[in-house]
C-alpha cells in the first residue's frame, strides 16, 4: 500500500457538517464511548456558527424549547471544566426592550408564561430599568430582564468544541467537502471531493442552511431558505455595557440588539436580513441596512449615535418555514439524525444540542422535548412562531 492510498475509514457515528452543533455533537458523543467521524467542508466554525452575533439568551423563545435552552445554559457555565475552555461566556444578563404599550404588554405575557418553563424573568419600567442600567435610552418604556443569560465570542465556541472532541478521540477531518451519501442494509457511505469513503450505521447531518439539501436525498425535504443577517462592530468605549440588549419590537426594522465585549467594541445586529447563496457560500452585505440600524440602536443606548462603525459582515444560516429548527430522527431513514436549521438562535442551544443529540443517538432516546422540532411536521399543519 503507497502513502497514497485511500483507505476506508468507519466509526459507529458520522457527522457530517462542523458547525457548532456538529462539533458539540461529537464531543458528547464521546463521552458515551462511541467512535466518531466529523466531516466538515471547510474549518470547524468557520460558516454561522463563527459568524453570528453571539447571543447566549433563553428569554423570548419559543416555550417547547425552553427546557433545551435550559439544558444548554447549564452547559455554558462550565465549559471550563467540560472542554478546557470558556469561549469568553460573560453571563452579564440579557434585557428585551421597548418603546410601546402593545410590545410591552407581549413581554409581560411572556414572562408570566415561560415561569413554568424554569425561566424566572424579571420586568421593569423604564424609569426601574435605566436606575441599573444607566445606559438605556429615555424612549425606552418596558424591559424584560433575564439575569442568568449573557453573550460569547461565536469565533471561539465552536472550534474549542471541535478541538475537545479531537482530544477525546473523535476523527475530526476538515477540508472535507461531502459530494454523496449513500445507504445499504448496515451502513452509511459518505464520500467527500478528495475520494475519501467513511462508513457508519449512525448518520448526523448538522449541515446547516445546507442541510435542506442532503435531507432531500432522503426524500425528507424541509421548507428553509438561506438568508444573511447583517451584523457590525464599532470601535472602543470604555466598558459599561454589561447586559445584551435587544429590541423587542414587532417591527423588523426596529429589531436589533447589541452587546459590549470587554476589549470596549460594541457587537451589533438585528433588522433585516439579506440574501444568501449557497453555490458561493456567501451572503450579500447591505450598506444601507446598517443605515437602518443605526437610529434604532441609538433608540436603545444613546451613545451609539456618536461611535464609528468599523467592521459590518454576514453569514450564510438556514431559515425554516415555521422558525423552529429540524432536530431528532429521520422520519424515513433508520440510523439517520439531523440536527439544522436553527433560524439564527441556534448558538446559545449549540451546547445543549450536542448534548441531547448524543444523549438520543447513544441511548435511543432523551428526556428533552423533541416533538415540536421533528422534521415529520411538515406533513401536517404547524402554526408559524413568532418570538417577543
Amino acid at each position: 500500500m503507497t502513502a497514497f492510498a485511500r483507505v476506508p475509514a468507519r466509526a459507529d457515528v458520522i457527522i457530517v457538517g462542523g458547525g457548532f452543533m456538529g462539533a458539540a455533537t461529537a464531543f458528547f458523543l464521546r463521552t458515551h464511548g462511541l467512535s466518531v467521524i466529523l466531516l466538515e467542508r471547510d474549518l470547524v466554525g468557520q460558516a454561522a456558527s463563527g459568524t453570528n452575533f453571539g447571543n447566549v439568551r433563553r428569554q423570548g423563545r419559543y416555550l417547547p424549547q425552553l427546557p433545551l435552552s435550559n439544558r444548554s445554559r447549564e452547559i455554558w457555565g462550565r465549559l471550563p471544566e467540560l472542554i478546557g475552555e470558556d469561549a469568553e461566556f460573560l453571563p452579564a444578563g440579557h434585557i428585551l426592550v421597548t418603546t410601546s404599550e402593545e410590545d410591552g404588554a407581549r413581554l409581560e405575557q411572556y414572562a408570566r408564561d415561560c415561569k413554568p418553563w424554569g425561566l424566572d424573568l424579571t420586568m421593569m419600567t423604564g424609569d426601574q430599568a435605566r436606575a441599573m442600567f444607566p445606559m438605556v435610552g429615555p424612549d425606552i418604556r418596558a424591559v424584560s430582564y433575564s439575569p442568568h443569560d449573557g453573550h460569547a465570542n461565536p469565533r471561539l465556541a465552536a472550534p474549542a468544541f471541535g478541538r475537545a472532541a479531537r482530544r477525546a478521540g473523535a476523527r475530526v477531518v476538515e477540508q472535507a467537502e461531502v459530494v454523496s451519501i449513500d445507504r445499504n442494509s448496515e451502513d452509511f457511505t459518505v464520500e467527500t471531493a478528495d475520494g475519501n469513503r467513511y462508513h457508519a450505521p449512525l448518520l448526523q447531518i448538522s449541515s446547516g442552511a445546507w442541510g435542506r439539501a442532503m435531507a432531500a436525498t432522503f426524500e425528507e425535504d424541509v421548507p428553509m431558505a438561506p438568508q444573511g443577517p447583517q451584523m457590525g462592530v464599532t470601535e472602543p468605549l470604555p466598558y459599561r455595557i454589561h447586559p445584551v440588549i435587544g429590541s423587542a419590537s414587532s417591527v423588523t426594522e426596529e429589531g436589533v440588539y447589541l452587546r459590549q465585549v470587554k476589549r470596549g467594541n460594541i457587537v451589533f445586529g438585528g433588522g433585516r436580513r439579506s440574501t444568501a447563496d449557497l453555490a458561493t457560500k456567501r451572503a450579500r452585505l447591505d450598506p444601507m441596512n446598517t443605515l437602518r440600524q443605526m437610529p434604532y440602536l441609538a433608540r436603545l443606548v444613546p451613545a451609539m449615535a456618536r461611535l464609528r462603525v468599523i467592521r459590518t459582515w454576514s453569514g450564510v444560516e438556514g431559515y425554516v418555514q415555521d422558525s423552529l429548527p429540524i432536530m431528532g430522527p429521520s422520519d424515513r431513514i433508520p440510523g439517520l439524525f439531523y440536527a439544522f436549521g436553527f433560524c439564527g438562535h441556534g448558538f446559545q442551544l449549540g451546547p445543549g444540542v450536542g448534548a441531547t443529540m448524543a444523549e438520543l443517538i447513544a441511548t435511543g432516546r432523551t428526556d428533552i422535548p423533541l416533538d415540536p422540532f421533528h422534521v415529520s411536521r411538515f406533513q401536517r399543519t404547524v402554526p408559524t412562531h413568532t418570538a417577543p
